[in-house]
């Protein structure tokens, strides 16, 4: 897979990620934005996790820069949420 559609796949899954808590009613606004922190919490740390497991493995891996931006995104997309 190339750059450009790595590129692709981390626009959607931040686009998915903020939608997917904001779609949420009922809920209180704190109790939506704890769960959005969570989650990005849990996102960081698979993140992280993939990224030190696969960083010198092979090109069907991807390149460097996909596991470092999903780590780097997981926060800002989840704070993103609350808005």
């Amino acid at each position: 897979m190339g750059d450009r559609l790595f590129l692709l796949a981390t626009v959607y899954r931040v686009a998915f990620g903020v939608v997917a808590v904001t779609s949420q009613r009922g809920s209180r606004p704190t109790a939506r934005w704890d769960n959005a922190m969570l989650g990005g919490l849990i996102g960081l740390a698979i993140s992280i996790l993939g990224a030190v497991t696969t960083w010198n493995r092979g090109d069907e891996f991807g390149p460097h820069w996909y596991p470092v931006a999903l780590a780097v995104l997981a926060l800002p997309q989840s704070w993103a949420r609350r808005h």
